[in-house]
């Protein structure tokens, strides 16, 4: 699995952007990576637990905690701290964002709250060639 080279969390527009060695890189908004936590709070505890996720269209992140060698916690300002994203997670969320929005938008609108994300439906996904790590504690090199 690629590693990261390198990450920065972008305030004004709401995106972690990250680096891969293998030569990818993605943009990921921060409303992907909120509905999308890897943290029980979202998934549940077995398939057919997982919680749907409403009004996060504005969720920031107010800072980034490295985990070990492998992974990051972001502490969104909703209050959510507990997801552990690893580089193969966060991999994942920039290089399948398509589908991923694709089918978070379904579940709003299947749930009745079609309209409650910031993403519109037919937007393309943001990539990114890079950008440095903005403050240095993300664990990054």
């Amino acid at each position: 699995m690629p590693n990261p080279t390198e990450l920065a969390v972008r305030q004004k527009s709401r995106l972690l952007d990250i680096a891969f060695d293998d030569g990818s890189s993605f943009s990921i908004p921060f409303e992907l990576m909120r509905v999308y936590s890897p943290s029980a709070e979202v998934t549940g505890h077995g398939p057919g637990q997982e919680v749907l996720q409403l009004g996060k269209r504005d969720v920031g992140i107010t800072g980034v905690e490295p985990v070990g060698n492998y992974a990051i916690k972001p502490i969104f300002d909703d209050g959510h701290a507990s997801g552990i994203y690893t580089w193969a997670y966060l991999h994942k969320l920039g290089s399948e964002q398509d589908a991923l929005w694709k089918d978070y938008l379904a579940r709003l609108e299947q749930a009745g709250y079609a309209g409650d994300s910031g993403r519109e439906p037919a937007a393309a996904p943001v990539r990114s060639s890079g950008g440095g790590c903005g403050s240095g504690s993300c664990g990054c090199s």
